[in-house]
């Protein structure tokens, strides 16, 4: 009788060890990807530009993405649940003047498609047949039409300004 006391609690804790899953990790920290922006001088093409003290807001929100930064590239989300996002950037370079914002607008058009990574990642968007509209202070892009955006190493879109 004490060997199926003992028999039976070895098959017990084998049976509750064996049942325990590893911990999954997920070791990507932005699985959705960024649209990736360059700042250039628009008289020279291979000189970054900085845009001093730039302000980026999506359309239909109050609160921005960027504030008052002078910087020569950003990364921006793109609307997961839409077919298009638009950002408006006001810069000044004039420190403090108010009356001298200038203002740009941004539109991307794409297609988001979800992407299942992992159990532990879960699903990411990728973005495909993207095309970028621009007006304001911005003079040209690098491109105005991509094919995806799946990855954010390096910049997706070069601003000449």
């Amino acid at each position: 009788m004490k060997f199926l006391k003992q028999l039976f609690v070895i098959a017990i804790i084998t049976l509750t060890i064996s049942a325990c899953e590893t911990d999954d990790f997920c070791e990507i920290s932005s699985p959705t990807p960024n649209l990736i922006l360059r700042f250039y001088d628009k008289d020279v093409n291979d000189d970054l530009k900085i845009a001093q003290r730039l302000s980026i807001i999506a359309n239909g929100k109050t609160d921005s993405l960027y504030t008052n930064r002078s910087v020569d590239s950003i990364a921006i989300p793109l609307n997961t649940n839409t077919t298009e996002t638009i950002y408006t950037f006001k810069r000044n370079e004039a420190d403090g003047n108010l009356a001298g914002n200038e203002t740009a607008t941004l539109t991307i058009r794409y297609t988001p498609e979800e992407e299942y990574l992992s159990r532990s990642c879960g699903f990411r968007f990728i973005f495909n047949n993207i095309t970028f509209e621009k007006t304001g202070w911005i003079d040209s892009l690098s491109v105005t039409t991509l094919e995806t955006i799946n990855s954010q190493e390096n910049a997706h879109v070069n601003i000449f300004h």
